[in-house]
């Protein structure tokens, strides 16, 4: 379970959810949150409360704080400015010339961007319009294409039942709506009078479809062949939907009455769904009405008129993505280089240093080596030859360093000589 509270920023707008952030919030009272335009200053629509994980998306974003007075006031002049703006606005639509319907200007809390809601026929470039509003507010601006139920749902009116519009005063969200509801309600296929202020079918055709659904079931259509409990055989006239009754016309000896009886005295086949009772329609009203059918779907209107802004979104969201990403890919790649020349630098130096710790060491090994083998060299020539050290050799000995002379054996002296000659 998570702690959550709605917030409604438009009459008649969605509820979103927040997380309270320990406030004690109640329902009515102003608050200002962080939402994907920035800063936004709403309304509570309801006390906080707990609700299952699976109906909130993750993360909540929190509410930053309960309004103060200079929130609202702030708020108010916001309100001002937007009056403003769209003055300004439609004076440069028509010095460009554009064919585009101003319907509403939005700032944000913050006013760190502005929001200019229109409606087109087609497409619409407004690039110089955009560069001439930035110059004169200095801020981000934003122009978004709207369908007629959205714009009519921003501006508002009095219905043909003398109530405000529905989705200006409470819908949150459009509700699909065809021409078979209509038709299960038996309401005239007129479309001026089963369409709205924005030129589509009227949104209060769903409120009862289901009910009207529901009852239709049971109740032959307007022709069948019915029996009455007398046993006679008559077709219908009319049906009462909400009362179950149907008016039958029987005939009998050359006479034709008109009886009424609940459905479940008579006895009949029951239609089948989707039967369609499109024999008094004319061509041309058929084809006006499917055509009411055809842009009824949900957001059928909207998708042409925000195709292009949503393209161009996706081209600069993944613009920024790709940017984003060659941008860190070049960051990653430098600050790999980095790390592998320090690496390659610090391998370097404790390489040689390494090297040259061993050749330090090696040389003194080698030369603890040569003394030992010196000295020991020393002592088996001192043993073999007698030798006394430099302090205790006699007066007549040669000093240390001089070549001593040895006296070589008999045979070599006796080969040196030169041999007589026998003749001699």
């Amino acid at each position: 379970m998570k702690t959550i509270v709605g917030i409604r920023f438009n009459t008649g707008g969605k509820v979103y959810f927040f997380d309270p952030a320990g406030l004690d919030i109640e329902r009515g009272m102003h608050v200002i949150v962080d939402t994907a335009k920035g800063m936004e200053y709403g309304t509570a629509v309801d006390r906080i409360r707990d609700i299952e994980d699976e109906k909130v998306k993750a993360p909540l974003k929190p509410v930053l704080r309960i309004a103060t007075e200079r929130d609202d006031r702030q708020n108010e002049e916001n309100r001002e400015k937007e009056k403003e703006a769209v003055r300004i606005c439609k004076q440069k639509i028509k010095e460009h010339g554009l064919e585009m319907k101003l319907i509403e200007v939005e700032y944000t809390f913050d006013r760190s961007k502005i929001i200019f809601y229109f409606t087109a026929d087609g497409r619409v470039d407004f690039r110089e319009l955009v560069k001439d509003l930035a110059s004169l507010f200095h801020t981000r601006i934003e122009l978004r294409q709207i369908g007629v139920r959205d714009a009519t749902r921003m501006i508002g009116g009095i219905g043909t039942c003398g109530r405000e519009l529905c989705c200006h005063a409470y819908m949150t969200d459009f509700i699909p709506v065809s021409i078979k509801m209509a038709k299960e309600q038996n309401l005239s296929l007129n479309p001026g009078k089963i369409s709205g202020m924005c030129g589509r079918l009227m949104c209060c055709l769903q409120y009862e479809a289901d009910t009207y659904a529901y009852l239709n079931r049971n109740l032959p259509g307007n022709g069948d062949t019915v029996t009455t409990p007398l046993g006679i055989e008559g077709k219908v006239a009319s049906v009462d939907v909400l009362r179950q009754r149907v008016k039958v016309i029987v005939e009998e000896d050359d006479s034709r009455e008109i009886e009424e009886y609940h459905v479940d005295e008579l006895k009949f086949i029951k239609r089948r769904k989707g039967k369609k009772d499109n024999d008094d329609l004319s061509e041309e009203e058929l084809k006006e009405l499917k055509k009411l059918e055809a842009v009824d779907e949900p957001e059928a209107e909207e998708k042409p008129a925000r195709q292009r802004g949503e393209k161009k979104d996706m081209r600069e969201n993944r613009e920024k993505k790709d940017n984003r990403e060659n941008r860190n890919n070049r960051e990653g790649r430098e600050n790999k280089e980095r790390r592998d020349n320090r690496e390659n630098r610090e391998n370097r130096d404790n390489r040689e240093n390494r090297d040259n710790r061993e050749n330090r060491e090696g040389g003194e090994k080698r030369d603890n080596g040569d003394n030992k083998e010196n000295k020991k060299k020393g002592n088996w020539k001192k043993n073999r030859r007698g030798d006394k050290k430099q302090g205790d050799r006699p007066q007549g000995d040669k000093p240390q360093g001089e070549k001593q002379q040895t006296e070589r054996p008999r045979s070599d002296r006796q080969a040196e000589r030169p041999e007589k000659n026998s003749d001699g």
